[in-house]
């Protein structure tokens, strides 16, 4: 059976969250189809993993996007009805790789990974084949989330995208053998838009051995936040922790640091820097586990949030207890809960974090492992996912 899956970014290195899914989702099916990926690549450094990817059994073509050129036609259509995530995410190339494979190598499915990538999938030459959309969270109510919070002039475009994709995602939805999101808040805001389309829960994983910590839980009454830091739901929270939570905390624990851990920082993350109130940026890191490890709790203070938030998942396979924002918890799976507590408002998150930093280590390891993480493997996860491919391939195969 062949699957041709297409990605909005290399899935690799998986060390973000729209690369974390589409790595394990590749990892997944490699062994047991015979995949192709095709991927739109952001930068030299995605370019350079092709290998990678590789190496788990695919064939994989990566199609630079020409970001200069995407913004300025961006521009020139904001007055017309394309959303412009399918304007930014194009390439020159794109089209005609996709006639190449189909011509030599016809997929039975089509997995298009957001809704960037299922635009393509609606479009010749892949148009005949039997489609899954991994839709992940409905980008639409994210833009509209974000709207909300946003000033003018972004206030407009962020709206005008909500409008516009929400548009999409209806006939994309209705096109699809079956839809795909993380969770039932997800599910039932794709009902909304498309009451008709045949949806599919398929929760995010996580690799649990490599987060394992290995040694004692830490003593120091750190802090810890993890995500990349020029994405806006990550700037917002980052911003609103300091100035609205972290002086509250500090009040009472004047021995608490703050580490704001995660790549492309913004000048308004770097701003954040305060080693006299106990605020460290670090940019990026090679790898985020040994500040998780040295961290006492976890906080991922995000005011607008879509999906399974996969830093609370990996700080609690790491071993932390986490605060998080109702709008993080409400995503979370039911499991990973207990592992948690809602910080619902600046005095509530101060509380909560305070609270978990006067246990003992001990005691927060404890309550960090009264989640059930072991139930959350990648490979239990995407098993519904690979299920629905299969029945695809099965279905198309008959047809022909």
């Amino acid at each position: 059976m062949r699957v041709l899956f297409l990605t909005h970014r290399l899935p690799y290195a998986p060390n973000r969250g729209d690369r974390l899914r589409a790595y394990h989702i590749a990892r997944t099916l490699a062994p047991t189809v015979d995949l192709e990926i095709v991927s739109l690549a952001h930068d030299a450094e995605e370019l350079a993993q092709v290998g990678r990817l590789e190496a788990l059994g695919a064939r994989v073509t990566a199609v630079r996007i020409p970001h200069g050129r995407n913004y300025a036609k961006g521009l020139l259509h904001l007055a017309g009805q394309s959303p412009l995530t399918h304007v930014l995410l194009d390439a020159p190339g794109l089209t005609d790789t996709l006639h190449r494979i189909v011509s030599e190598r016809p997929p039975d499915a089509v997995l298009a990974y957001c809704s960037g990538m299922a635009r393509f999938a609606l479009e010749p030459p892949l148009e005949r084949f039997p489609l899954v959309v991994d839709l992940v969270d409905v980008d639409s109510q994210k833009w509209a989330a974000l709207s909300q919070s946003s000033r003018w002039p972004i206030r407009s475009i962020y709206d005008r995208e909500s409008r516009h994709l929400a548009q999409f995602e209806q006939t994309m939805s209705a096109a699809a053998v079956a839809t795909v999101v993380v969770n039932d808040r997800e599910r039932e805001a794709l009902c909304r838009l498309a009451p008709s389309a045949k949806i599919a829960v398929v929760p995010n994983g996580i690799d649990l051995p490599p987060l394992m910590p290995p040694g004692a839980p830490a003593e120091r009454p750190i802090v810890v936040f993890c995500g990349v830091m020029n994405y806006t739901p990550n700037v917002d929270g980052a911003q609103w922790f300091c100035e609205h939570v972290w002086p509250r905390i500090r009040a009472q624990r004047s021995d608490a640091e703050l580490l704001l851990v995660g790549s492309h920082p913004t000048r308004a993350i770097q701003r954040l820097h305060s080693p006299a109130n106990g605020v460290e940026v670090t940019g990026t890191v090679d790898d985020v586990r040994p500040y998780l490890w040295r961290s006492a709790v976890a906080i991922a203070p995000l005011l607008t949030a879509r999906g399974i938030q996969n830093k609370v998942l990996e700080a609690v396979g790491a071993g932390l207890p986490a605060v998080v924002s109702s709008q993080v918890f409400d995503g979370l799976p039911t499991v990973v809960r207990p592992a948690c507590r809602v910080g619902a408002t600046a005095d509530a998150f101060a509380e909560a974090t305070v609270s978990l930093l006067a246990m003992s280590p001990g005691e927060r390891r404890r309550l960090a492992g009264a989640a059930e993480m072991h139930a959350l493997t990648w490979e239990a996860q995407l098993r519904p996912l690979r299920d629905l491919l299969t029945d695809c391939g099965r279905r198309h195969a008959i047809a022909v």
